[in-house]
């Protein structure tokens, strides 16, 4: 009889995860759904209630999880709890596959598949890129990074959570685009608090202001895609045109946007900062290109 490869990840192979905050729960219930054995381990004990009642098997401590599964999947705070929660486990880590799906940055990533190494483990990073209530969902993907033939032994498993999008075997490129996703995501959420505080001091409510407001936010994909294939492209090649819109006249805009927070009391933080991109440009000669040209400050800030 031909016996499966030792690590291959079937439909219902088992699978351990460990951390249940909302994340972790709800990556368990999606491993459970399609069929595969899951066993939970959370420090505060009691939130593996719900997904024990559902089916899960809870361990008694970290080391009792590990052992349960050749796939072990991570959804903590940082990588830091992974240590404090792992290094009383390391005895059983040999063999096994670690997912660490917690949110740190790329060194301290790369850091952590090293460590993983040195007892013997492979380790996959990754970020998941929507809210609880989407894991599984055909909405949600899932960014990873580490060796191919890992990412490829357990892809089944880790589809069920969301849709792969591997990035290559740099363990910190996954932690790179889940940070580049969330300046973008927080930055974002700071603009339309800011925009709605502006609005506020003019007696107009969240809840008239905020659908306009998200409607522009929507809008700023296809704007910046309308009339070009890759919008990246001009900036790999070093290119700026300005026939769109330039520098000096998104620069004066942040002006204005400067004087009005300024005159009604608001905190400045946000607006300086985006002032302070174009000020830049400006001062290095590049008025009249497009405003991607505030890349060049960001990358080499003075």
């Amino acid at each position: 009889m031909n016996e499966q490869p030792q690590h291959t990840t079937r439909h219902n192979s088992a699978v351990t995860v460990i951390g249940l905050g909302p994340m972790g729960q709800a990556m368990t219930r999606a491993l459970l759904s399609a069929g595969h054995p899951v066993t939970v381990w959370n420090r505060t004990a009691s939130r593996a209630v719900g997904v024990v009642s559902e089916g899960a098997t809870q361990a008694a401590t970290p080391a009792e999880a590990v052992r349960a599964s050749d796939l072990v999947i991570l959804s903590l705070t940082d990588y830091q709890v992974m240590y404090d929660i792992l290094d009383s486990a390391t005895a059983s880590l040999a063999g096994r596959t670690l997912v660490n799906l917690s949110s740190d940055t790329p060194d301290r990533t790369r850091e952590a598949a090293a460590w993983a190494a040195g007892h013997d483990t492979a380790f996959l990073a990754g970020g998941v890129m929507v809210p609880a209530p989407m894991v599984g969902t055909e909405a949600a993907y899932v960014y990873y990074s580490g060796p191919d033939q890992v990412m490829e032994r357990h892809r089944a498993a880790l589809t069920l959570l969301g849709t792969p999008k591997h990035l290559g075997e740099d363990p910190g490129l996954a932690q790179m685009m889940y940070q580049a996703q969330l300046t973008v995501f927080l930055t974002t959420l700071s603009a339309l608090m800011h925009a709605t505080a502006m609005l506020g001091t003019a007696g107009m409510k969240a809840k008239d202001v905020l659908p306009e407001l998200l409607s522009s936010a929507d809008s700023i994909g296809d704007i910046l895609r309308a009339g070009e294939e890759n919008p990246g492209a001009a900036l790999d090649a070093g290119e700026h045109p300005g026939d769109l819109s330039t520098v000096t006249m998104m620069g004066a805009t942040s002006d204005h946007i400067v004087e009005t927070s300024t005159s009604i009391g608001l905190d400045l933080a946000l607006p300086l900062a985006v002032q302070a991109h174009y000020r830049r440009a400006i001062a290095d000669g590049h008025g009249s290109d497009n405003w991607t040209r505030i890349i060049d400050s960001i990358r080499g800030p003075r």
